[in-house]
């Protein structure tokens, strides 16, 4: 299994909490790529609620991660 940027924001608007059936059930509804179904689909909990892609995938980034927290850094 692995993630990236681009195959986790397929996940954005999934609907947290949720587990991992609903995630492939959405996923499917939603047309994502073929790599999100089979990350999801080798998640080993079935009847784990996840919360957010943080649990899927620990080491998702955080939005500060992604912002400069002072302007002269730019």
């Amino acid at each position: 299994m692995y993630w990236t940027m681009e195959l986790a924001n397929y996940l954005n608007d999934a609907p947290w909490p949720c587990t991992k059936a609903e995630l492939i059930d959405f996923a499917y509804r939603t047309g994502t790529p073929f790599e999100v179904i089979e990350n999801l689909q080798a998640l080993e909990d079935d009847e784990e609620v996840y919360e957010g892609m943080e649990e899927i995938w620990p080491d998702f980034p955080s939005s500060s991660e992604f912002y400069y927290s002072d302007e002269d850094e730019y």
